[in-house]
Formats: structure tokens, C-alpha cells, sequence
């Protein structure tokens, strides 16, 4: 686990990474607007942007675009923001081009198929079943564990079908919908395993850190190893409802808790900032079962029917997760928190639906901020010294280096330099549906070790692609603890 004991208490960190600044290129008027037929056309194109300036230019196109809005997703492979649009209004089309985004035209407006969920709420909650917005399908995805069989099956059908053509549709997963206690580093509480998610400090500057909802309330105290003497307590715990997230204080005020994620190895990434997800965005995932994982946002703002009750406001992805990583961190390359893992079905050997609660609302929820009780003041302006240019962890069992250059990386924050030290890492975490990340250029690429290796602090421009977190090194018994599988 990471951290120990210090004999002086240091000074917290005093916030989260500053937000970047957005491509001007996207903000710039457009200045050849009434001259020539080429330069207009020129002046309209797409262009290609970090997810963060996406993000930045979402937050000024999603207000003005009224009902005709029908959400938005990041491509990352064009490196494009994907704007959906509703009707046949070409002045908004000209508006989407001209901000140097992609009008596509669709179906549902963002309005109805948020109400086509409230709508499920009501007449199709049930145990084994869960639905999210999915930009790129203009619908909702309502998923089924193989649980739902029979009337239950019938009555999710009918609802589905009562929304109207095309609102929704259904899925079959051949998983079973359960939280996932068992999990970063291993922590053991009340016979239970989870996952230590992100270091953080509290409202009063105290050393904590986040897990999962049903971790906290499976358990008041934790420990680092089976049957150990507990090192932090909970203080807060929400699970089911608005959420599954969990606050624990560290029980030694002065523990030091760094603001970084093991990734096994003895390797790590530095945890500089908390940022929302977004639809497209690619993630890794670090739990004591199963190691380095990686994948996409598949939704958001999910809602998840766990036996134990419901749960609103997950992110969905594809990222794999087994019993014993509950709570463990999901981020991305650049450092940012992004979720807790909640739940889901399958496993990493079939793959299946994982669910995370964002990290933003937990924070928001507790009180407490991303930090390490370190202190300002190492590197300049207070930044995270890791991934500041140099490769990260580079070593025979450093992973496979991130190929910047490569097509499907995201631009490094359009300006702001990725991960470095001297201005604090700064980053653009505007909001895409929710938000969009800035992925910081080069992707996760870990290699049989569950190695990661970062690239993307070079020059902040290398785009790479996803290789794939392999490795499954992190340590944590894969064994049950008669609680179900529990993340």
C-alpha cells in the first residue's frame, strides 16, 4: 500500500491540477467568413483537437444548440468532437462546422432520451438490469444480465418498446450484475476485499482516501492486510442510491498518503488532478485482483439495478473487473481520476460491463480533494514531479513505450504541456456529456509486466495509440470471500 509512517506531519496539497487553457484555433472567430468560397469552406472544416479542447468547445455549442442538441461523444480515432444534431435546421449545421466540430444528424434530442430513463426508472427498475446514454448510437442501452429471464424479461422488453422506434434498445449480457468487493492496493475490512482507489485529503487537511460505497458499508475500519491492525476508518458511505462511494480517514493523522496509483512492480503513476469522463475516452484500471486493464467510456450518468439495490450516475465502460477491485482507480494516462469501480458482469478472460462512480462527484459529495498530505512546493508551483517529460519507469518490465505519433492519440490539452512539473500539470477538463478528458497524447501501452510506460510529457503533442494495460501483476488473491463478487 501506498504509504507510511512520517514522524512530522506535513503540509497538504492544496488542490487538484489547474484547468488548461483550450485550443485558440477553436475559440478564434471566424475571420474568412464572407470572403471566398474556398476560404470559407476552409474555415469550416473539421478540425482535430485534444478531448480536452473538445470539451472547451462543447460547453460554448451544447447551450446555444437548444433541442436541436442530441449529445456529442469524442472521436479519438479522428481526434474530432462528434456533435449530434436533431432536425433540419441548417443554421445550426453551419454553427457545428464553423466551430470546427462534426454535425451529425440524428434522431432523439439529448432532452428525450434523458427522459426515456426516468421513464425506465419507473416502470422497468429490477435487480440484474442497467441503462446510460450512448451518444454514439443516439439512444439509450439498456442492458440485461442473464438473470432477467421470463416476466422480468417480458416487462423490460415492453418498457424499452413503449418508448417509441429507436429511443432504446437491449442488450443481453452474459455476466450477472454484482458489486465486485474483494481490488490499487488490497485493503480487508470485516472478512471483505477491496480496492484502495485514490489518496486524497480531507476537509481538514487530514490524510484519507476513496473506495466504493458498498466497501464502506460492508465494513467501518481497514486494514492492509487480512486480519492486520485497521489503518483508516470510514467516515462517509453512500450505497445503494446517488451513487457507491466511500470517504476513509487515515486513523495516524501524520500517514503519507502520495497522490499516485500503484501499478504493481513497484511502479507508479502520479494522481495530479480529478476529471469527468467521456463517451470515447480511453482508461486503465487498476484493481488488487486483476492488476492493469484497459478500454472506452461506453455511457453515462448510468443507472445500475445491483441485487442489492440502485444505484444512479455510473459511468459504463468496457474495461474488465473481477471480484476484489471494488473501489480501485480508474484513470488516465495523463494522471487524472476518473471513477471507483462499482460493479459490473463477466470477468477479464470474457470481458463484460464495468461501472464506476466518477470521482468529481465523490469528491464533491465528501468534501475532500485530490492530494497526497506531501505538500506543495516539490516542483515548481506546487506540480506533480512525475511524467515530466522524461519516460516513466522505463526498465526491461517497464512496458511497451507509448508510440507518440501514432493516429488515435489525443493532442496534449492544445497548449498546455502534459504532466509537467513546472506549471502544475495543467490540463482542460471542461465537460463533454458529462466531460471530456484530455487522454495527454500518449495512451496506456503496459506490457506483460502490467508495466506502464508515459511518453506524453516530451513536448505534450505525441498522439499514440491504446496497446492495450496488460498484466495482471498487482497482486491480490483472486479467491472469494463468500461476499459475491464484489469489485
Amino acid at each position: 500500500m501506498s504509504h507510511r509512517r512520517i514522524t512530522k506531519r506535513k503540509a497538504v496539497l492544496a488542490g487538484a491540477g489547474a484547468v488548461g487553457i483550450a485550443a485558440a484555433a477553436i475559440l478564434l472567430p471566424q475571420a474568412y467568413a464572407g470572403q471566398d468560397g474556398s476560404q470559407s469552406e476552409a474555415a469550416s472544416a473539421p478540425k482535430k483537437m485534444s478531448a480536452a479542447s473538445a470539451a472547451e468547445l462543447l460547453q460554448q455549442l451544447g447551450q446555444q444548440l437548444g433541442e436541436s442538441y442530441g449529445g456529442a461523444y469524442y472521436d479519438s480515432d479522428k481526434q474530432q468532437l462528434v456533435v449530434n444534431v436533431v432536425g433540419n435546421n441548417n443554421n445550426v449545421v453551419v454553427q457545428v462546422k464553423k466551430a470546427g466540430a462534426v454535425p451529425r444528424s440524428v434522431q432523439n434530442s439529448a432532452t428525450k432520451l434523458t427522459a426515456a430513463k426516468s421513464t425506465l426508472s419507473k416502470q422497468a427498475t429490477m435487480a440484474g438490469t442497467s441503462w446510460a446514454v450512448d451518444p454514439r448510437n443516439n439512444q439509450v442501452l439498456v442492458t440485461a444480465d442473464r438473470t432477467v429471464a421470463g416476466e422480468r424479461w417480458d416487462r423490460l422488453e415492453s418498457a424499452v418498446q413503449a418508448l417509441g422506434p429507436g429511443v432504446a434498445r437491449i442488450q443481453k449480457s452474459a455476466g450477472e450484475f454484482k458489486t465486485f468487493i474483494e481490488g490499487g492496493d488490497a485493503i480487508f475490512g470485516g472478512g471483505a476485499r477491496c480496492s484502495l482507489g485514490f489518496n486524497v485529503t480531507t476537509q481538514d487537511g487530514s490524510p484519507g482516501f476513496l473506495t466504493a460505497g458498498h466497501c464502506g458499508v460492508a465494513a467501518e475500519q481497514w486494514s492492509e492486510e487480512a486480519n492486520g491492525e485497521p489503518i483508516g476508518t470510514v467516515q462517509e458511505a453512500v450505497f445503494p442510491g446517488e451513487g457507491d462511494f466511500a470517504l476513509v480517514t487515515y486513523d495516524d493523522p501524520a500517514t503519507e498518503a502520495p497522490s499516485e496509483v500503484d501499478l504493481g512492480n513497484g511502479q507508479t503513476v502520479a494522481i495530479t488532478q480529478a476529471a469527468d469522463a467521456a463517451v470515447g475516452q480511453d482508461v486503465i484500471r487498476m484493481g488488487s485482483t486483476t492488476g492493469l486493464n484497459d478500454g472506452q467510456v461506453t455511457g453515462l450518468d448510468a443507472t445500475v439495478n445491483y441485487p442489492e439495490g440502485t444505484v444512479t450516475g455510473l459511468i459504463q465502460t468496457n474495461v474488465c473487473a473481477e471480484p476484489g477491485d471494488s473501489g480501485g482507480a480508474l484513470f488516465t494516462q495523463d494522471g487524472s481520476a476518473i471513477g471507483l469501480t462499482s460493479g459490473g458482469s463477466g470477468d477479464c478472460t470474457s470481458g463484460g460491463e464495468t461501472f464506476f462512480q466518477p470521482v468529481t462527484t465523490a469528491l464533491a459529495a465528501v468534501g475532500a480533494q485530490i492530494g497526497d498530505g506531501a505538500g506543495a512546493g516539490e516542483g515548481a508551483d506546487g506540480g506533480a514531479e512525475a511524467n515530466a517529460g522524461a519516460e516513466a519507469n522505463a526498465g526491461a518490465d517497464g512496458g511497451a513505450e507509448a508510440n507518440a505519433g501514432a493516429d488515435g492519440g489525443a493532442e496534449a490539452n492544445a497548449g498546455a504541456e502534459a504532466n509537467a512539473g513546472a506549471d502544475g500539470g495543467a490540463e482542460d477538463n471542461g465537460g463533454l456529456d458529462g466531460g471530456v478528458q484530455d487522454n495527454g497524447g500518449a495512451e496506456a501501452n503496459a506490457g506483460a509486466d502490467g508495466g506502464l510506460q508515459n511518453n506524453g510529457g516530451a513536448d505534450g503533442n505525441g498522439g499514440a495509440d491504446d496497446n492495450g494495460a496488460g498484466g495482471n501483476d498487482a497482486g491480490g488473491d483472486a479467491a472469494g470471500d463468500g461476499t459475491g463478487q464484489h469489485n
